[in-house]
């Protein structure tokens, strides 16, 4: 028998490597933006075509490479960063491992141009599949700029994994993002497809937040300052108006590298606990500075995840600090929920129906009761519930109508056109409709049964014919941050189908020429805006695609709210639409749409 164990020739084995440092083209951006900090570069310029799959090139005017460093960058865990085993508990500098250039060279086409002020020319290497093609002495400015082309061309299946071009995009202005927040005396510029996406001049923290997250936020800033012999905070947080149903514009830096931390960010939302609704997130920028040997960071291939020495510190030490800068501002709660019906229209009140909260439900015996027998809600004496009684013939299903999302379709109608005109029908609180039948009444949330029936009008457009636009006599212009600028460029053909008519309008900022007919005009960039954040949270579910997201998203933010007042004829409008739908009873995130009550159970209530 032949031996069977056998050493890897060095391109596979760099390859395998790279997989662990370059997973994306943002991986790639982020070795390279790091390298061209630690060159203690001024000015760095990040410039991707394809989002990044065919090019990615950055240029600094850091202090260069001699001919030799240069050549040398490229092998396995070359370093200039590190000497000794003790380093590791000493690094300073955003990258160190030296596997950065290495494995960008086995998966791309890469060229780097070099040069050190105290040299008269530079010096020019082309290597392909870790190989080097050239190397040659070239005229240059001062600092560095590599190259990076058609990455992941020698091993196609990893290409193939890769996402469409504006979702790469987005991880790439993600990682962008954490680099330049974390070194506002940096200029840093990031263009793509010959469009610039960022132009962030040299200045402040609070400057680089603003320039980056929007000056929306110049005001709504509050400072974090707290020093102490263990280690220092600083930042800012945003005031509590500011959070949001997703978690994007949150930052922790330790020593000026971006970290992922559930445990420290737990520490901020307690200090946040009694001044946000709950499933909302603060934004925070915040920067841990401590000695280096407290912590290690060498856990992890993309150096984001750290561990502290004593992490219970650094959670006390968080928390408080953000609780201190809040007291320092005179920030306290100020919501009433029993006075003004406007409240019930905030995000505290609309907010998504989380997992866990899905989990709680699904759980109870009215969730399985109500699934078992697909029929709408009632409410028993004394809560207990019975076996379900059948309250219409089920009709055959068209299948030719079947949801996005595969819902079972429920044929039954429980009232028709006919006994909606005819009931008697009132509004309660400005949030509930009630309406009389043979057997009793039905108590419909208003809201819960509009966003149904949007659902199914959009899930109907998306999949036959669009939804007609209405042109904007006043077209109005939405202005996003970069992230959410690519993503709304994704969803735009979607879009399109469901009525808007968006056009991209310069940096970042798109034209609203048109809405849905029908829909109540005036609050379009709201709309946008909340779907956009709603897609977002549904974004971190897997189960959903990204028209499914769409859907969901657009008909929760388009719902009648409650503590709005309908006339008889919407109310009639909106039932005769609910019980058409194919699923009358619930939202697509399973909330009850209305629940029934039966004379002879209001009977025994009262003893009759």
């Amino acid at each position: 028998m032949p031996d069977l164990v056998h050493l890897l020739p060095d391109h596979i084995a760099n390859q395998i490597a790279a997989g662990e440092v370059i997973q994306r083209p943002a991986s790639a951006v982020k070795e390279l933006l790091e390298n061209a900090v630690d060159a203690g570069a001024t000015e760095i310029n990040l410039l991707v075509n394809d989002a990044g799959k065919s090019l990615i090139q950055v240029t600094d005017n850091g202090r260069g490479m001699s001919e030799t460093d240069a050549r040398m960058a490229f092998e396995r865990h070359a370093t200039s960063k590190i000497s000794h085993i003790d380093d590791l508990f000493r690094i300073k500098t955003m990258g160190f491992r030296g596997e950065a250039l290495a494995s960008i060279a086995a998966v791309a086409q890469v060229t780097i141009k070099t040069k050190r002020p105290e040299d008269e020319s530079g010096t020019f290497i082309e290597i392909e599949n870790s190989i080097v093609l050239k190397q040659e002495p070239v005229a240059a400015a001062n600092g560095t700029c590599i190259t990076m082309k058609n990455l992941f061309f020698n091993v196609p299946a990893r290409r193939n994994f890769l996402k469409s071009n504006p979702s790469e995009l987005r991880h790439i202005v993600e990682e962008f993002i954490r680099v330049a927040m974390a070194f506002p005396n940096i200029f840093f510029s990031l263009s793509s497809g010959g469009q610039q996406v960022f132009h962030l001049e040299k200045g402040s923290l609070k400057q680089r937040i603003v320039q980056i997250l929007g000056n929306h936020y110049n005001a709504r800033l509050v400072s974090v300052q707290e020093q102490t012999d263990y280690l220092n905070i600083s930042g800012f947080v945003g005031k509590p108006e500011t959070a949001k149903k997703t978690r994007g514009d949150q930052y922790f830096f330790v020593n000026n590298r971006f970290i992922k931390s559930a445990y420290l960010n737990h520490a901020v939302m307690n200090a946040f606990a009694e001044l946000i609704p709950k499933d909302s997130f603060p934004l925070y920028v915040l920067f841990i500075d401590l000695d280096p040997a407290q912590i290690d960071i060498n856990v992890h291939p993309t150096k984001q995840e750290i561990k502290f020495d004593d992490e219970k510190i650094a959670y006390a030490f968080v928390q408080s600090a953000v609780k201190h800068a809040l007291a320092q501002f005179s920030i306290t709660p100020t919501l009433d929920f029993d006075l003004d019906p406007q409240v019930q229209q905030l995000d505290s009140v609309t907010q998504p129906f989380t997992v866990e909260k899905q989990s709680q439900a699904a759980a109870s015996s009215l969730y399985q009761t109500f699934t078992q027998k697909g029929q709408a809600h009632f409410i028993e004496s004394k809560s207990e519930l019975k076996h379900w009684k059948e309250y219409y013939e089920p009709k055959p299903a068209n299948t030719s109508q079947q949801l996005t999302h595969n819902e079972a379709v429920l044929p039954a109608q429980v009232l028709t056109a006919q006994q909606i005109e005819k009931a008697s029908i009132l509004q309660v609180q400005l949030a509930y409709i009630v309406i009389q039948n043979d057997a009793g009444y039905l108590l419909l949330h208003q809201q819960n049964a509009h966003e149904r029936v949007l659902y199914e009008k959009f899930a109907a457009a998306i999949s036959g014919t669009a939804i007609a636009t209405q042109r904007s006599l006043f077209p109005a212009t939405i202005e996003l941050g970069a992230a959410d600028a690519v993503l709304l460029s994704e969803l735009l053909p979607d879009l399109h189908c469901l009525g808007y008519e968006l056009e991209p309008f310069g940096k970042n900022s798109f034209v609203i020429q048109g809405t849905p007919a029908g829909l109540e005009a005036g609050n379009d960039k709201l709309t946008i805006e909340k779907m956009l954040e709603q897609y977002k949270h549904f974004s971190n579910d897997l189960k959903f695609s990204k028209r499914e997201k769409l859907l969901r998203s657009l008909s929760l933010q388009q719902s009648i709210k409650a503590g709005t007042a309908l006339t008889v004829k919407e109310m009639q409008a909106l039932l005769t639409d609910l019980f058409s739908c194919q699923l009358p009873n619930s939202t697509p995130n399973g909330k009850p749409t209305y629940m029934q009550f039966k004379k002879d159970e209001l009977d025994k209530l009262f003893g009759r």
